[in-house]
């Protein structure tokens, strides 16, 4: 039976593949994935992620901007203790709202990826003229504060529409992170061309983990280490990428920042072993390899 199928890549098994290193001859490429999301206040989609109610919903609001307040700062600061590279998955809203954090990244010199405008709309849902209208401002915005266009892209809420990849290719994005189908990148087919999907967790992410399994700070950090170990032994038979992603209003808070601290301490100490990097490192070396 011949099911529909979306046609962006073929099934392909991961240990029939051509084998290549990260630079370096390394195996494993870890990159850390923090979202730095903003909301409308009382209108659009929300963040209820915990019991609200209607608009304004200024519970979750609140919990969410703790996240760019205090979270964001707690988790730059453990980055930088740790010469710990992100790629920062950015609303461009965020611009006007918090300069001051985007620009504190921007110093560190890690990668900006396109995130959509705000987390309060949802790309997948709109008309296609809408969604690359959507695209383009984030794009534009994102390009004139930091002097290029983003390569890549992560939907808000991972929405895509049936022809989102052909929007984003032809909007000039090289890699996209919102399918989870594998750990390694692969190449998409698009309309005019193709784009590169890099893997994005949905394991290895702290809303689907803590707010949505209801994992503790500890827990998670321990699915962090035993991830790492586990792939750093399956990378010896083929590369692989380890993505972890993060929102600073959850793994911010004190309780949980003690413990991720240790996942990526545990990660750091290990660095000669594999490719502390960012999506965009892995998705230009990715394709050079997959020519």
């Amino acid at each position: 039976m011949s099911l529909k199928s979306h046609g962006r890549y073929d099934y392909s098994p991961i240990g029939q593949r051509p084998l290549y290193d990260w630079p370096g001859g390394r195996r494993l490429a870890v990159y850390i994935a923090l979202n730095l999301e903003h909301f409308a206040f009382g209108e659009g989609l929300g963040a209820e992620l915990a019991p609200g109610g209607p608009p304004p919903d200024v519970l979750n609001y609140a919990w969410r901007d703790y996240g760019n307040r205090v979270g964001a700062w707690r988790l730059l600061d453990l980055f930088d203790q740790l010469a710990l590279p992100t790629s920062v998955l950015l609303n461009s809203a965020l611009y006007d709202y918090a300069p001051e954090l985007i620009t504190a990244f921007r110093t560190r010199g890690d990668e900006m990826v396109g995130h959509g405008r705000s987390n309060s709309e949802r790309q997948g849902i709109l008309d296609e003229a809408s969604e690359a209208a959507l695209i383009a401002d984030a794009t534009r915005l994102i390009a004139a504060h930091e002097g290029a266009p983003p390569k890549g892209w992560l939907g808000p809420w991972i929405s895509e529409s049936a022809v989102t990849p052909d929007l984003l290719q032809e909007a000039g994005y090289t890699y996209l992170l919102d399918w989870c189908m594998d750990d390694q990148p692969v190449w998409m087919r698009t309309r005019r061309g193709r784009i590169l999907s890099v893997p994005y967790p949905q394991e290895l992410n702290d809303i689907p983990m803590i707010v949505g399994r209801k994992l503790g700070g500890d827990a998670f950090a321990q699915m962090i280490i035993d991830t790492f170990d586990e792939m750093l032994e399956q990378s010896l038979n083929q590369p692989l990428v380890m993505g972890i992603a993060l929102h600073p209003y959850l793994v911010g808070q004190p309780h949980r920042l003690r413990h991720l601290r240790r996942a990526l301490q545990h990660i750091a100490a290990q660095r000669d072993a594999i490719w502390l990097t960012t999506a965009g490192a892995i998705a230009d070396f990715a394709a050079a390899q997959m020519t």
